[in-house]
This record gives C-alpha cells, structure tokens and sequence, in this order.
C-alpha cells in the first residue's frame, strides 16, 4: 500500500465503474452478514492495532531487497507508515455507507502502485502478514467464538475484495503503460532515423579522433575520455536503447562500451607506447559498435515520430515512459536527472493581442531554441498549452540550475519574429526540480510545478528550484492526499 489514501468524508459518493460495482456489493454483503457485534470487534481493534501492524507491515517488506528501491527513501517511510494506519482503519471501520468511497481507493492505490512499479506479490505478502496479526488480535478481544469468526470472516473477505481492487486498477494501468512503451519504441523517439544514424556515428568517429590524440599526448584524462559519458553514450543509454529495445544487439553495445572504458582506465600512464598499445583493441569494440548500430537504426526503419505537430516535439504521451526509465537508471546506477517545467509568461495576451498564428510562432520560436540549448541525450517535450518540459539526463541538481537559467535568459533574449515584421518579446518561468530518489515520476513532476508556480507568483520570467517549503501548485493536491 504505497500510496496515500483518500479518506475525507466531506467528498460526494463516488460513481464506480462496471468492474468496481461488484467489488462494492460483495463488500456490503460481507458487512451485513457479520452482523454489529462483529463489526463493533472490528473497530474496536482499529483503535490501537493500526500503529504497531503498519510498523510491521514495513519491517515484513524491508526484508525483500526489491522493496528497497520504493521503501528507502525518507520522504517515502515519513508518509507511508499514517498512510498505512489510515488504510488499515478504512478497512475496520468502513460502514455500508462508506464502501463506494472505500473500493475507490483501493483504485487509486492500485493506480500509484503500478506507476512506481512496486511488484504485485509484495503487496500481497504485507497483506498476508496483516491478515494473520488481526486475526490474533481479534480472537484475543472477542467476548466468544461466534463473534471472533464472524469478525475474523468479515475482515478475510474485505481485505481479499481491497487487494482485487487494487489488481484489478495495478492491472489496468500497467497495461495502459505496455500499450504506451509499445508506442514509444513503435514512434520511436528517433524522429528522422537517417539523420540521427548519421549523427551518432559522426560523434563515435569524433570521440575515437579526440581519444587518438589524447593517448598520443603525455597524458591520458581517462576519465574525461569515458565513452559512457560522451554525447554518444549518453544518447545510447538514455534514447537509443529505448528507441531501439533491449536487445541481445544493444546489450552487447552497453558490454563493448563499458569494456572500452575498462581498457581507458588501464591507460593511465606516462608511457606513450603503453598509452597507445590499448588503441588496437579500442578500435576494434568501436567498429564492433559501429556495425551494431548500422543493424539496429535498419531494423526500425523510417518510422513516424510521436511528437507534437506544431512544435515537432515529444507530446506528453511519452513522459512517464520515459520518466519511469530514467528513474529506474538513476537508481541503479546511482546517477542524478533533474527536470524542468517551462511556461512562457503571458501566453494569453499574445494570442489576444496578437492572434493564435503569433502563438504558434512563439512556441515554435521556444521549441527551437530548446533544441539548440540542450544536448541530443535530453528529451523535450511540449506538455501542453504553453508548457514545455525538459529532462535533463546525467545532470545534477546545480547544472540543471545553470541550464534552465541559461534558457530562461536566452527566450528573455530572443524576441519572435511574427508575419507582419514585428519583433514580439517572450519570456519564461521555469520550475527546476532534481530527481531525489523517489520512485513515483508523479512527485517528481509536482516539485517542479511548484516550483514553476512560484516563479509566475514571483514575478515571472525567473527560475526557481524545487524546495519542500513551496506550496503545491494548483491541480497538484490531490497528490498530497
């Protein structure tokens, strides 16, 4: 139960879908046939229990390394363990007044468990350890057996029904993401692949030149010459893979890339001949490498792109997918990503002042110079309207700082030239938000709009970074529910 669960009262009853409507009669079927004594037992247990089975909930996963990647972080444990006392009393004390509200909750946890991609059986192995300390409990506070298993049958069959309507929403939603990854290779995120074929291989051919020369140097930065850094291995490992698929093809590029950095540490020496004597093998993995993506950028072929008509972007469709790649990198590799949220200030009075063609021109003008002030391993989206958003690969926190400032002074910079002649002036707030270690792409996106917020209430054409002291966005709160 990662997520935290809506329970306030004050909300009208929720209209359920067809496969949430069984869920809630069986629910009110099972509490009628429990009669009052039981469900009196019931919540009498959830008024102490909750605290001491939400700790054990967590101790339980903890031992699982899995869980580890979505129950480590701090802001994470701060939040789950009320949120888990909150579920825990939903689930005792709920009347057959409250089940609509109750089932769909269980939707929306399912929901944020398939976003952060929290594995189905741990969910069902905290619920079984639940199950089995309630049970204790109840039977130790039942004033006879009759009750203690009306209770104990009760409880079995409403944490059974919660756990299906959280499968049933986790099911839902993961599908909805294979069907948008399917999408995402099928579009790919190489928008014209003879062009980008050619790039790629004219940034391998530049990175062995550079390193030609380096090795033939008195000095050997090995460290500066890593492949995995360079333009091309920030492309590959951020969009070509993607782009491509895992493959046994891009694995063995990932295997030669990581042994052609191997060969560069080794050739740390003041020695020339030395220095120059891990070329030969180089050189070969490079060709290696360059035949390999002569075979992949063939296999996908002239695909059309998933971008945005106007602005030849990526449309919004293709965030989380790639939200939730470079999430799952970051964490494994223990590498930063940060994220901007741009908005161009007063987009309203340009298309009321000067008509929606002034509009277009002016996102087409900011798309542009996006592309020219980021590298070709980040990703640029238009989420919609007048917002743009950035992910900035391999880039902390800092540079993400320097990089956004450095858009927001160019766009302030650069005026849009219009059909009549005139010069339009533009300018931008951008919200700047780092990855933090948090799973859910969700959260990430919530920093930077509040921090893209504050920039408009500051006064606009500003960046301002993501801080835990900000105020939600509007739009956003239902996430800190």
């Amino acid at each position: 139960m990662v997520c935290r669960t809506p329970l306030d009262t004050d909300v009208d009853t929720p209209q359920l879908d067809e496969a949430s409507q069984p869920l809630a009669d069986a629910w009110q079927h099972c509490l009628l046939q429990a009669g009052p004594a039981a469900t009196a037992l019931l919540r009498q247990v959830a008024q102490d229990a909750p605290p001491a089975l939400a700790q054990r909930f967590y101790d339980v996963l903890l031992q699982d390394a899995r869980s580890r990647r979505f129950l480590s972080h701090e802001q994470v444990k701060d939040r789950l363990q009320p949120a888990m006392q909150r579920w825990l009393n939903q689930l005792l004390c709920t009347d057959a007044e409250g089940v609509a509200m109750a089932v769909a909750a269980q939707r929306v946890i399912g929901d944020v468990h398939a976003r952060v991609g929290i594995p189905v059986d741990l969910v069902t192995r905290g619920a079984r350890v639940l199950k089995h300390e309630l049970f204790v409990r109840l039977r130790g506070l039942a004033s006879d057996a009759d009750t203690a298993f009306a209770a104990i049958d009760c409880l079995s069959a409403t944490m059974d029904i919660a756990m299906e309507g959280m499968t049933l929403a986790y099911t839902h939603a993961r599908e909805r993401s294979s069907r948008t990854d399917a999408a995402y290779r099928l579009f790919s995120l190489v928008q014209n692949v003879s062009t980008e074929r050619e790039r790629q291989r004219a940034l391998l051919l530049d990175w062995e030149n550079t390193l030609l020369y380096t090795l033939a140097g008195h000095t050997c930065d090995g460290e500066g010459a890593s492949l995995a850094t360079s333009e091309f291995g920030l492309w590959f490992t951020h969009k070509g893979v993607p782009s491509f698929g895992e493959s046994s093809e891009t694995q063995q590029v990932s295997r030669l890339v990581a042994r052609i950095d191997a060969c560069l540490v080794r050739a740390k020496s003041d020695d020339t001949a030395q220095r120059l004597a891990v070329l030969p093998p180089i050189r070969e993995d490079l060709a290696t490498i360059r035949s390999l993506m002569t075979l992949l950028f063939e296999r996908i072929g002239e695909l059309d792109a998933g971008s945005d008509a106007l602005t030849n972007l990526l449309n919004r469709r293709f965030l989380p997918t790639v939200l939730r790649r470079e999430i799952e990198l970051a964490t494994r590799n223990q590498t930063p990503f940060s994220l901007l949220l741009l908005d161009l200030d007063h987009f309203k009075a340009i298309n009321d002042g000067h008509g929606h063609d002034a509009g277009d021109r002016a996102l087409q003008h900011v798309a542009a110079l996006l592309g020219q002030l980021t590298r070709g391993s980040d990703y640029l989206f238009r989420y919609g309207g007048e917002e743009f958003v950035v992910v900035l690969v391999a880039a902390s926190e800092s540079q993400a700082m320097v990089i956004a400032e450095s858009l927001r002074r160019q766009i302030a910079q650069s005026p849009v030239s219009l059909a009549n002649g005139q010069q339009l002036d533009l300018s931008a707030s951008i919200g700047v938000a780092a990855h933090d270690g948090h799973p859910d792409y969700e959260r990430l996106m919530a920093r930077a709009d509040a921090a893209m917020y504050a920039a408009k209430r500051g006064g606009r054409n500003r960046v301002v970074l993501a801080d835990a002291a900000l105020p939600d966005a509007p739009g956003r709160r239902a996430l800190q529910r």
